[in-house]
């Protein structure tokens, strides 16, 4: 008999609370330790993997959970075996549970209709842990050796104070023992808390001291696509970091659990998204990955000069089962570098000072580079990827999982790989970065604009296909420069860019709204046709809120109004289905009537770029 695999935490049924970069994951009723996801984080260390909270003499029996923010979840147990004889219940126990970043604070507030006193004996087991997330994620147990003083639990440069004013603290197998006596007078409560401040000096991110500027889009919309930017601007801003160093300039973490930190691309597109409700933080984000911007050549790292980072860690990140290693400051992204010039330009047409645009000026000058003298690192003639190492991310886009581009008949694609989607931000970015350097009074427009109408012109003679499905661009060129046939999600991020022409703009909008890639939820990311489709692979047939609403932001910009308000109206349905807080992704099978959509099991929520998803749909409801 073998042992079974090590398996990636699911998450659809878990609590989230969080005030990145700290989150605590339990299951409905409050317990933590239930599933191998729960725990106490901060930043990429779980400091505590178990909280089970006991009343002598009597079961607590759950009957509600509710979260009004991001930061802040209540739930409800019943005492019955301290209760009375009534078939009324009235000794009940509110456990509220409070997250900001760095600290955890539990109030347990016992409530009492009874005419008699109550005493009560508690004792919550808080289990220490300091695995690190990234062993969390592969499912693979490791917990760490902890010591405790008295007053802070350690392991390694990870600690946490506990606190519990009233009770006594002690040490019991293995776990740290909080308890109280307490009465409950008669009509009465009594509350009892407790607190664990949570430090890990090896972090590289923190909580931003600025806060967040909003404007209102909510106007004049449906009530529904209201409730979900009322929720997704509030996850938003619990998802706000900065760096250590400018703790003034904030940008969205990726997404929870596995994400509290910088991604290059996640937090470059959930800025975009999220523009019209919170422009100040484009250029916040400008700022933090331009300092970080690439200076050399380095396959080690996948660093080169004006490259835009892929992602920030306090260390080396190992995925194990994965064959992934990556440095602590990894450019492995392909697309990250010309997203950063679409969002500079964004930036500007909101409203940026001209003054923090020229500050930005040589972070321009370089990106654009890049773009032209590293981004065609094989000599395709087009912008493409390869992983040099042989421990990197295969693939280098959004859709970054191993198999991900795939032909029609479901072969892999060989890379070097370059992705369609990734020309059209690259033609953007020259045509909008050329507008920028002429705006400063500086040379250089005139080049980059001939550079892209080059590219436009060798993309249609390279990139378009034509299978049983129609006429549309191929997801890829692979190392040959053949085009990978499959019909993709990739598609509608060409639309809005300039790439296409507007009949080719609209032809793809078509295909998109068509049975084979309309899941009535959002758009799948691979077409039913394709043989490679399931509708739980990760991004071959799954639909992801962000790359749909993707889509929506090129069709208003496109002037495609209907696709766009069709399109966004299927993700206010799917809103609605996960009760307005959208998951990183979900099944790509097909809607049915009276039914709901499915979840993908161990998708993150929530997720920058799939909260941000609320702001450019209210845009195209309006």
């Amino acid at each position: 008999m073998t042992d079974r695999p090590h398996l990636q935490p699911l998450l659809d049924d878990a609590v989230i609370v969080l005030d990145a970069p700290t989150q605590v994951w339990s299951d409905r009723a409050g317990r933590v330790g239930t599933a191998s996801i729960h725990g106490v984080f901060h930043g990429d260390v779980r400091h505590i993997a178990g909280i089970d909270l006991a009343v002598r003499g009597t079961a607590l029996e759950s009957i509600g959970c509710s979260s009004p923010t991001p930061q802040r979840v209540r739930f409800t147990d019943l005492l019955r075996g301290l209760d009375d004889a009534a078939a009324d219940p009235k000794l009940r126990l509110d456990r509220d549970r409070t997250v900001t970043a760095g600290r955890f604070t539990e109030t347990l507030r016992f409530s009492s209709h009874l005419e008699d006193a109550v005493e009560v004996d508690v004792a919550v087991r808080v289990r220490p842990d300091f695995s690190p997330m990234q062993l969390v994620k592969a499912g693979v147990p490791g917990a760490e050796q902890w010591t405790w003083d008295g007053e802070r639990c350690r392991a390694g440069e990870a600690s946490f104070a506990l606190s519990a004013p009233g009770a006594a603290v002690s040490v019991e197998g293995g776990e740290l023992v909080v308890a109280w006596r307490a009465v409950v007078e008669p009509r009465a409560a009594v509350e009892l808390s407790w607190v664990a401040a949570l430090d890990d000096p090896t972090l590289v991110v923190t909580a931003p001291t600025r806060s967040a500027d909003l404007r209102d889009v909510a106007t004049g919309i449906d009530p529904r696509a209201a409730r979900w930017l009322d929720r997704a601007t509030a996850d938003l801003d619990a998802l706000r970091l900065a760096l250590p160093d400018h703790p003034d300039d904030d940008f969205y973490a990726a997404g929870a659990p596995w994400f509290f930190t910088l991604f290059g691309r996640d937090s470059i597109w959930a800025a975009r998204l999220a523009l019209a409700s919170d422009p100040t933080i484009a250029g916040s984000t400008l700022r933090v990955l331009a300092r970080l911007q690439g200076t050399t050549v380095d396959p080690r790292t996948a660093e080169a000069p004006g490259k835009i980072a892929h992602e920030l860690r306090s260390a080396e990140l190992s995925l194990p089962g994965e064959g992934v290693l990556l440095p602590p400051l990894y450019y492995g992204t392909v697309d990250a570098t010309p997203l950063w010039v679409c969002l500079l330009a964004d930036a500007r047409d909101a409203g940026m000072p001209a003054g923090e645009l020229r500050d930005l000026l040589p972070a321009l000058r370089a990106a654009v580079r890049w773009m032209i003298e590293h981004g065609d690192a094989s000599g395709s003639g087009f912008i493409d990827y390869a992983d040099e190492t042989g421990h990197g991310l295969a693939n280098q886009g959004w859709k970054d999982s191993g198999d991900s581009i795939q032909w029609r008949d479901g072969r892999l694609a060989e890379g070097p790989i370059a992705l369609s989607e990734v020309q059209g931000y690259a033609y953007e970015a020259a045509v909008r970065g050329a507008a920028l350097l002429d705006e400063l009074g500086e040379p250089g427009g005139d080049e980059l604009r001939s550079w892209a109408a080059d590219l436009r012109q060798r993309f249609r003679e390279a990139y378009w296909v034509t299978t049983p499905e129609g006429r549309y661009p191929a997801i890829a060129l692979d190392a040959h420069g053949a085009p990978v046939d499959t019909l993709t999600s990739n598609i509608g991020h060409l639309i809005g860019t300039g790439l296409l022409d507007a009949d080719e703009e609209r032809a793809c909008a078509e295909l998109l709204d068509g049975e084979s890639m309309s899941s009535g939820y959002g758009i799948r990311t691979m077409s039913t046709d394709a043989a490679g489709y399931w509708p739980l692979s990760y991004h071959g047939g799954s639909v992801w809120t962000h790359d749909t609403a993707i889509a929506v932001h090129g069709m208003l910009r496109a002037g495609l109004a209907d696709h766009a308000r069709g399109i966004a109206g299927q993700l206010l349905d799917l809103a609605e289905g996960f009760d307005y807080r959208v998951p990183e992704l979900h099944s790509g099978e097909p809607r049915v009537p009276g039914g709901r959509p499915v979840p993908y099991p161990a998708a993150c929520r929530p997720q920058a770029w799939s909260a941000a998803a609320a702001v450019v749909c209210a845009e195209a409801l309006r």
